[in-house]
């Protein structure tokens, strides 16, 4: 783990938020935005207290052509992942996602969405601001973790979604809380 990982990690937990990424699933991040091309750009829906911003910084190890955006609505978490020392190419910021996604019309190569707006809603939102070749990542996707009845609903319907959407391949694995990896399809013609 870097140290910018166990920074926000131990913000998170001084801020008592468990919903952290998780070391399994940061290992991924960490792997996939290492493969974003260059000048390339990242979306996180759901910065929280800055763990799994962390771990997208960590995979680009020192290269500062790629725009990381992370995006948290509440504002007391966001204000604890501010307080890290992010590099000038990052950008937080505070609020819903959906005006960057709807309005902004922004694109990217990997999107982790790991918030209910982007995730749960929004998510053909989400699906259309990823590049031809752009990977989405979802996590917490395994039903038996959750116990209320919304969230099993919810992480049905996001499976549902990506495994049916034409412009995606997809693939779901036991990894951490359970992810969703899906590439969209080139454009050809």
């Amino acid at each position: 783990m870097s140290d910018l990982a166990q920074a926000a990690l131990e913000r998170a937990r001084a801020a008592e938020f468990a919903y952290s990424s998780d070391p399994e699933v940061g290992r991924v991040l960490a792997m996939l935005s290492a493969r974003v091309p260059i000048g390339g750009r990242i979306l996180e829906i759901g910065t929280g207290t800055g763990v799994g911003l962390a771990w997208l910084v960590d995979g680009l190890r020192g290269r500062t052509d790629v725009a990381v955006t992370s995006i948290e609505v509440d504002p007391s978490l966001a204000a604890v992942a501010a307080e890290l020392d992010w590099p000038p190419h990052v950008e937080l910021i505070t609020g819903d996602v959906l005006p960057l996604l709807t309005e902004r019309r922004d694109t990217f190569d990997l999107i982790f969405a790991d918030a209910p707006s982007g995730k749960w809603t929004n998510l053909d939102a989400t699906i259309r601001a990823l590049h031809p070749l752009g990977q989405l990542l979802v996590d917490d996707m395994t039903p038996s973790r959750w116990l209320d009845e919304q969230h099993r609903a919810a992480t049905a319907a996001v499976r549902t979604a990506l495994e049916a959407h034409a412009d995606l391949v997809s693939v779901e694995m036991s990894v951490g809380t359970g992810i969703i990896l899906s590439t969209k399809r080139a454009v050809t013609g």
